[in-house]
């Protein structure tokens, strides 16, 4: 599988419990901290959920 790297662009403040919850999952605690994921299913399912907070890169 190919890797996706994922990057913190907007704050989780005023965010929903779940969207928190979200960002913490994929290794994500303050703006513009990045993490390397392989692209499963699951892993683009939550990064889809939060896409107006993250910054994807293949």
């Amino acid at each position: 599988m190919s890797k996706i790297k994922v990057t913190q662009v907007k704050s989780s403040i005023d965010r929903s419990e779940r969207q928190k919850a979200t960002l913490i999952a994929l290794g994500l605690k303050k703006i513009s901290q990045s993490a390397e994921h392989e692209a499963t299913p699951q892993i683009l399912g939550m990064i889809s959920k939060v896409a107006h907070l993250v910054k994807t890169e293949k």
